[in-house]
């Protein structure tokens, strides 16, 4: 792309967030540079770079200028080109509403279950980095990793069970948006990419993969690559998965 300001995009590995943003830049042809922080020690890098009390990924440095999470940044890349279709105008209303409302509840879904599914099979982590079998002191460190998420992100038994059973309603809200045209057109939205990218997340979760794959909200899916990971179906206790819709 001709005459772009400089783009540095922080993320993690696997973080769906920033999945959202550098397919979305992809997409768009911009060239940037990733720099990956290490998962559990990014809060103080993130917090010097983009602001107290900002300590989360996806951040994007532009020109310098520090544009911290995900909603946001899509906002700054509409300002930078305001014909990529990321806020068609019929629809751009709708799209700032789904940002902190739908989006932001699934996009917290995805992220409780894949670490709920993940402390039932620690031994699937790897999956996600492409390795198909850790050795046991893999899986150690997969049972450490997940006692802190589920610590930091305060996941209980009780609030996976409840995501589960929330998941149905959000997952018809995002076929109601396709049904309604403000979303899952050719030219993808920044609402498109935001959902997609915590769709593309569950559906490597076995257990919730059904929930998903059947229904319109699959379509968002073609934005992205295959994931790598793979939580084998059985890891959620018997009864806690909704039946997929019929």
């Amino acid at each position: 792309m001709a005459s772009q300001p400089r783009l540095v995009l922080h993320s993690v590995p696997f973080s769906h967030p920033v999945l959202a943003v550098s397919t979305a830049l992809d997409r768009l042809g911009y060239e940037y540079e990733t720099v990956e922080l290490v998962t559990g020690q990014q809060a103080e890098e993130v917090e010097k770079v983009y602001g107290e009390g900002r300590r989360t990924v996806p951040g994007l440095l532009v020109d310098d200028e520090p544009v911290h999470g995900t909603a946001t940044i899509f906002a700054r890349l509409d300002a930078l080109n305001p014909d990529a279709g990321l806020y068609p105008a019929a629809v751009a209303e709708q799209i700032r509403e789904i940002e902190p409302g739908l989006a932001e509840d699934i996009q917290m879904s995805a992220r409780v279950l894949v670490f709920g599914a993940m402390d039932f099979r620690p031994e699937s982590m790897g999956t996600f980095a492409g390795i198909e079998q850790l050795d046991p002191g893999g899986v150690d460190f997969a049972i450490k990793s997940m006692r802190a998420a589920w610590r930091y992100l305060g996941i209980t038994a009780e609030r996976a069970h409840a995501t589960l059973q929330e998941l149905p309603g959000q997952l018809d809200a995002v076929d109601a948006l396709l049904d309604a045209g403000a979303i899952g057109g050719d030219q993808p939205t920044a609402a498109d990419f935001q959902l997609g990218s915590s769709l593309h997340l569950l559906v490597q979760i076995g257990d919730v993969r059904p929930l998903v794959e059947e229904r319109p909200a699959a379509r968002l899916l073609s934005l992205f690559e295959p994931g790598k990971g793979s939580v084998s179906a059985g890891a959620f206790p018997p009864g806690w998965v909704p039946a997929p819709r019929s």
